[in-house]
C-alpha cells in the first residue's frame, strides 16, 4: 500500500554538517555531465520515477548549443509542497563530468551529498570538508551489468551511454526513489524494438543500486516517499502542448524554418496533423511548409492568412527580427496570422540553449512606424495549449498578427500539468461576409469600421460576388481599400487600428490576480516566471511579507493592471530580461504616481529563474535596517549584494 505524506517533512541532521534541516519529498538532483553522452535519457527515468511515486516533480535541461563535448547539467525537482521552480541550492549533486565537478561542488551547500565518478584524477574530497563524498566504480559497475561483446563494434559507444543508468541507480538508493518505478521509466524511455536496450540499462541501474545498497550509508538525509500529490496530472512540454494547441485551435496551415528553441514546437505539430487531420483515403486537410528561412516562413503564413487558412509558424528571437517587414504588412493589410516565439537569450544569436523574456517589447511593437500586436504570454504548459488555440481566434477575430510568447523554459522542459481540456467552442471565423452577406448589405468596403470597434469586415479571395474582390495593400489606403496618400486617410487608418487595439485588450484573457488585496506589497510576474512566484510567495509569508500577485496574461494590459499598481505602496515587477521591458511598458502605459510605484527585478543570465532570485531582493528592501528603501534602478535578481548598491540600468 502506498503511504500519504501531505507535507514536506524535516528533521535534523544528526552529524550536524548539515546547515539546514534533512527532507523528505522535497528533493533537488543536479546531474553535471557532457553533452552528447546519453545522459538525457537517465535523467529523464529519475524524473518519471518521481512522478510515477506522486510526487509533483519538474526537470530543467541546462545544455550547450554545441552537438556534444561541452558541460551540460540537469536540474531534477521534488516538492510535496508542489513546487517546480527551478531551485539554487541542491542536495544532491552527482559529478560525471570532471571538467566541472570541482566548480559543481563549491556551489554546494554544507550538509549536501556528491556522488562522482572514482576515476576523476583528482579526488573532490580535497574541495570541500563539510559535504558528503561518494566516489562510485562506473566504470567497472557498467561492464558487469553490461558485459563486454567482441562482435559488437559499437560496444564502447554503447557503454559511455549506458553507464549513465549505473548512477539511476545509486540516486535511486540515496534518495529512496523507488526500483519499480525507476524500471517503469526505462521501459518508458526504450519502447518496442528497443526493449533489448531496455532491458540492457535496467541491468546497469539495478547494479548501481545494489552496489550503493552494499557500500553507502542507510540514514541519508535526503529522501523521499510516495504521495499522491499527482492525481491524473501528466507531463508534458510547453512545446508538445503549444502544437496540441495548434491542432484543436484549428491551424490548417504550418510554415516555419527550423531554430532552437522551436523546431520540436513546429515537428509535433506537423505530426499531429498527420496524424488527426489525414482521411481514410489519404487526403490531408492541412499544409506544412518547411521554408528556406523565417521570413520566406512567415510570408507563407501571412500568404495563407491572407487566402483564410488559420495559419501559424514558430520560431525564436533571431527569426522575429527577419520577420519584421511581413509582420507590418499584416498589421496594416490586416491579415490573420499567430507567431510563436520560444524565447532564448539574446542580443544577436546569443546563447540558443538559454532561457529568456527578452522578446516580449519587440513582439508588441515589431514593425515599421505605429504596430502594437496582440501578444499572450503563458504561463504554464496548459496554457501553452489553451492560448496557443486562443490565438488563433483572436487573430482571426482582429485581422492582425498575433504573438505567443514562450520560453526556452517553458518550451522545452518537462512540466506537470492537468489534462487538456477539448474545446467547448466553436472556432472563431471574425467577420467574414459571405456572398449572401453582401447581397443583404448592398456593399462592401474593406477597411471601414461599421461596428465602431475598429475591426472591419472582411471576405475571402473565391467570393462570388461581384462586390467582394479588394485589394489587400501595405501602402497608404482609404476606406475602400483604393491607393491614399491623403493625410485624413492615413490619419484615419491609424487612429482605427488604435481603436481595434484598445477593443482587443477587452478579449485577450485577463491578469490572474490573487492574494490580499490588503497587503502593502504586490507582485506583478508573467510567463515561467510563475512557478518562482508561486513559492516565493509563501516563503516571503512566512517572513512576515503579505502580496497580491497579478499575472500578466496578455498585451495590451488591462485596465486591472492599474487598479492592481494603485492598490499597493510597493509592487515588484519580475522579469527574465535585463532592460525591464515589461516595467518599461507599465511606465508608459501608466504614468505618474502609479508607474513611480513600480520597481523591476531583474534575472537574465540564461538559467531559469528560482524562488531566491525573488525573496532575496524583496527582503533586502522591505526588511533593511533602516527601514523599507526604495532602490535607485532595477536590481539583478542574481546579484547577493542587492538592493542599496543596485546600478542604475532602467531603460530610458
Amino acid at each position: 500500500m502506498s503511504s500519504t505524506l501531505s507535507v514536506v517533512e524535516t528533521y535534523p541532521v544528526s552529524d550536524g554538517t548539515a546547515s539546514s534541516p534533512a527532507s523528505v519529498n522535497d528533493l533537488a538532483i543536479r546531474v553535471g555531465t557532457v553533452n552528447g553522452s546519453g545522459s538525457q535519457s537517465a535523467n529523464l527515468v529519475l524524473l518519471r520515477a518521481l512522478y510515477a511515486m506522486g510526487i509533483p516533480c519538474s526537470g530543467k535541461n541546462v545544455f550547450p548549443s554545441n552537438i556534444e563535448g561541452l558541460p551540460t547539467w540537469f536540474h531534477i525537482r521534488a516538492s510535496a509542497r508542489g513546487y517546480v521552480a527551478h531551485r539554487l541550492d541542491t542536495p544532491i549533486l552527482v559529478c560525471m563530468n570532471e571538467q566541472t565537478a570541482k566548480d559543481d561542488v563549491r556551489l554546494l551547500n554544507p550538509g549536501s551529498i556528491c556522488i562522482y565518478r572514482d576515476d576523476f584524477a583528482d579526488d573532490l574530497r580535497t574541495v570541500r570538508d563539510d559535504v558528503q563524498f561518494f566516489p562510485v566504480p562506473f566504470a567497472k559497475l557498467v561492464e558487469q551489468a553490461y558485459p563486454p561483446d567482441k562482435g559488437d563494434k559499437s560496444y564502447r559507444d554503447k557503454l559511455r551511454k549506458v553507464v549513465n543508468m549505473v548512477y539511476v541507480g545509486v540516486v535511486a538508493y540515496v534518495t529512496g526513489i523507488e526500483m519499480d518505478a525507476v524500471e517503469s521509466g526505462i521501459r518508458r524511455e526504450f519502447p518496442g524494438r528497443k526493449a533489448k536496450a531496455a532491458e540492457i540499462n535496467i541491468s546497469a541501474a539495478r547494479t548501481g543500486h545494489a552496489w550503493a545498497e552494499e557500500n553507502l550509508p542507510g540514514d541519508l538525509p535526503f529522501r523521499v516517499k510516495r504521495i499522491d500529490s499527482t492525481g491524473n496530472q501528466i507531463l508534458i512540454e510547453g512545446n508538445k502542448a503549444a502544437a496540441l494547441g495548434a491542432l484543436f485551435g484549428g491551424a490548417s496551415v504550418l510554415t516555419w524554418y527550423p531554430i532552437t528553441p522551436s523546431s520540436s514546437l513546429a515537428e509535433y505539430t506537423e505530426e499531429f496533423l498527420k496524424k488527426y487531420r489525414t482521411g481514410p483515403d489519404g487526403k490531408r486537410t492541412f499544409a506544412v511548409v518547411q521554408a528556406e528561412d523565417e521570413l520566406a516562413a512567415v510570408g507563407m503564413a501571412v500568404g495563407a492568412g491572407w487566402a483564410g487558412a488559420r495559419a501559424i509558424t514558430a520560431t525564436s528571437g533571431p527569426g522575429v527580427s527577419l520577420m519584421t517587414e511581413f509582420v507590418g504588412l499584416a498589421y496594416f493589410a490586416e491579415i490573420p496570422l499567430v507567431i510563436i516565439d520560444v524565447q532564448r537569450m539574446g542580443p544577436s544569436t546569443g546563447l540558443p540553449t538559454r532561457t529568456s523574456q527578452g522578446d516580449v517589447l519587440k513582439m508588441h511593437l515589431l514593425g515599421h512606424g505605429d504596430c502594437r500586436h496582440i501578444v499572450l504570454i503563458p504561463g504554464s504548459v496548459g496554457e501553452c495549449y489553451s492560448l496557443t488555440a486562443e490565438a488563433l481566434d483572436l487573430a482571426q477575430q482582429f485581422q492582425t498578427p498575433v504573438f505567443v510568447a514562450t520560453d526556452l523554459d517553458l518550451g522545452m522542459n518537462l512540466w506537470l500539468t492537468d489534462p487538456f481540456q477539448y474545446p467547448e467552442k466553436p472556432l472563431e471565423r471574425g467577420k467574414v461576409l459571405s456572398a449572401e452577406d453582401i447581397e443583404r448589405y448592398g456593399q462592401f468596403e474593406r477597411y471601414k469600421d461599421v461596428d465602431g470597434d475598429g475591426v472591419c469586415r472582411r471576405t475571402i479571395p473565391g467570393t462570388e460576388h461581384p462586390l467582394a474582390a479588394y485589394f489587400t495593400r501595405g501602402t497608404g489606403h482609404n476606406e475602400k481599400s483604393g491607393y491614399s496618400e491623403r493625410p485624413e486617410d492615413w490619419k484615419k487608418n491609424l487612429d482605427r487600428l488604435a481603436r481595434k487595439l484598445d477593443t482587443a485588450r477587452t478579449k485577450v484573457p485577463a491578469p490572474v490576480i490573487e492574494g490580499p488585496v490588503s497587503a502593502r506589497i504586490g507582485l506583478i510576474a508573467y510567463g515561467s516566471s510563475h512557478p518562482a512566484v508561486v513559492e516565493a510567495r509563501d516563503v516571503l509569508k512566512e517572513q512576515g511579507i503579505a502580496t497580491e500577485y497579478c499575472r500578466l496574461r496578455a498585451l495590451p494590459v488591462a485596465d486591472d493592471v492599474l487598479h492592481f499598481i494603485e492598490r499597493h505602496q510597493r509592487v515588484y515587477v519580475i522579469e527574465q530580461n535585463r532592460d525591464a521591458q515589461i516595467t518599461s511598458l507599465l511606465r508608459a502605459k501608466f504614468p505618474g504616481s502609479a508607474g513611480d510605484r513600480l520597481q523591476a527585478i531583474t534575472h537574465y543570465n540564461g538559467t531559469p529563474i528560482a524562488a531566491e532570485n525573488i525573496v532575496r531582493p524583496v527582503l533586502g528592501w522591505e526588511k533593511s535596517p533602516s527601514g523599507p528603501g526604495w532602490p535607485t534602478g532595477n536590481v539583478e535578481a542574481d546579484n547577493p549584494d542587492v538592493p542599496h548598491d543596485a546600478p542604475d540600468v532602467s531603460p530610458e
